[in-house]
């Protein structure tokens, strides 16, 4: 057997050796994150089912509200803030393939011709000239692993940044959502403070009439006045609260400040007393932001792999093949091969190596820390949630009641005064409970409308991949 052959068979042993070894990574042992939830949300709360969960559903779309649903669509088309997010994930998608092809050999080719003069001694020139065509391979043997842990972190960064984008799609679709309703119950107190207003007025006229018959005091009139003019103080009051809840959707829409289309006034629907809310432990899959700090944990565990990795020597081989020779005549006639490799290791560095690697195992302690406290508050936000959509069912149906009975009331006091049979003190005092009533019915229906969305939004609901 000759000498370059047992050379190969040298060189294929070595390679498949270190193919092997860095088939294997150093492993660190760090501290896992407490999970550890209650069985239930609320214990008067027994939900419906324990897999499936409202968050499973479009819940806009069970409104109906066909403007609500185009401000939404609106919203995930062009937030700024989820296009950030969007060109965030673009940009560490691309990191990561940096980071997977650090895992495999890099292959470079050179062409070259050259010329050089030499002159020893000065007695006169000499010609040195060289044309080549190479190729080089060259590839870092992930000895320890430190080359996959920094490909664990890049991957768990992307899906870290895409968990937080749904997460932010899930947040902004609530708040337009939210301030929608707002906006809708801003108009609907707009319109009962004008039709009040011309109640008011028509009131107003009576009062004068029946004064300047001699009917009653001047004093009714003056209040049938004062009451008409206190009215018309909330409208410019109304005006600007929707004309600053029109800017805050806009913006969150992506647009400039402008008129925002809506309906005139919400529907009343029924909810039921129970809602599918699934088990605790169903927050952990379904929750993007509770997914996302989960990648992040993932993250900081590969850090520390890479600076603990980051302490032992590295190994890198490099094969060069090509032709090379003074005249170009003879160049394909003229092989080459030049193989070497490199180990290269830290000797001394004053203890920077492993301050990282210490950085590296707080920074992954804090992250833990971080995952717990956002799992802990998704149950707290979710448990809040429910209690809140249990009594604000409560609260609307007092309303009701309240609106009904106030109404009766100030029609018969009307009725009444006009007989002579009451003062128009009690008309007004009838007269401004049932504004107070219709008001509060209107904000206690923007209530429950809000009071069903929170609940989607904390059992993790409102996020669409396919919109990302």
């Amino acid at each position: 057997m000759g000498k370059q052959s047992r050379l190969n068979r040298y060189a294929c042993a070595l390679g498949a050796w270190l193919m092997m070894l860095s088939g294997c990574r150093v492993g660190v042992n760090l501290p896992k994150a407490d999970l550890s939830m209650p069985d239930k949300y609320v214990e008067a709360w027994d939900g419906m089912g324990d897999t499936l969960t409202m968050a499973d559903y479009r819940w806009w779309e069970i409104y109906g509200d066909t403007a609500l649903q185009s401000i939404i669509d609106a919203t995930l088309r062009n937030n700024r803030d989820l296009a950030s997010a969007r060109a965030r994930i673009r940009e560490l998608a691309a990191l990561k393939r940096v980071s997977v092809a650090s895992l495999l050999p890099s292959v470079s080719a050179q062409a070259y011709g050259q010329r050089e003069t030499l002159d020893y001694g000065g007695d006169s020139y000499k010609g040195d000239p060289e044309v080549g065509l190479k190729a080089t391979v060259s590839w870092e043997a992930d000895l320890w692993g430190n080359m996959r842990y920094a490909a664990d972190k890049s991957d768990a960064e992307l899906k870290a940044a895409i968990w937080s984008a749904r997460a932010m799609q899930m947040s902004l679709v609530a708040e337009v959502a939210t301030s929608y309703f707002e906006l809708v119950a801003l108009h609907t107190e707009l319109g009962i403070v004008k039709s009040t207003l011309a109640a008011r007025r028509e009131s107003e006229r009576i009062a004068r009439l029946r004064y300047e018959g001699g009917l009653t005091a001047e004093t009714s009139y003056l209040q049938a006045k004062t009451e008409t003019a206190r009215t018309a103080t909330y409208l410019p009051r109304l005006e600007q609260r929707i004309s600053d809840m029109e800017g805050r959707i806009s913006v969150i829409m992506g647009e400039f400040p402008d008129g925002v289309d809506h309906a005139v006034r919400t529907a009343d629907f029924k909810l039921p007393d129970r809602l599918p809310v699934g088990m605790p432990s169903t927050l952990l899959r379904q929750r993007p932001d509770i997914r996302a700090e989960e990648e992040k944990l993932k993250a900081a565990y590969a850090r520390v792999g890479v600076a603990y990795t980051d302490r032992f020597p590295r190994l890198t081989l490099t094969a060069t093949g090509g032709l090379e020779n003074e005249e170009l005549g003879g160049f394909l006639k003229s092989p080459m091969s030049y193989l070497s490799a490199g180990l290269l290791g830290p000797v001394f560095d004053w203890g920077k190596r492993q301050g990282a690697y210490r950085a590296a195992q707080a920074a992954y302690e804090g992250a833990v820390s971080q995952y717990e406290g956002v799992v802990i508050k998704a149950f707290s936000e979710v448990r809040t949630a429910i209690v809140n959509y249990t009594k604000v069912q409560e609260s609307y149906a007092s309303w009701v009641a309240l609106e009904h009975d106030a109404k009766a009331t100030m029609e018969l006091a009307q009725v009444q005064y006009i007989n002579g049979a009451v003062a128009y003190l009690n008309v007004l005092d009838a007269q401004r409970s049932y504004f107070d009533a219709r008001v509060g019915l209107s904000n206690a229906m923007r209530d429950k409308q809000i009071a069903l969305a929170d609940l989607y939004l904390a059992l993790g609901g409102g996020w669409d991949p396919d919109s990302l």
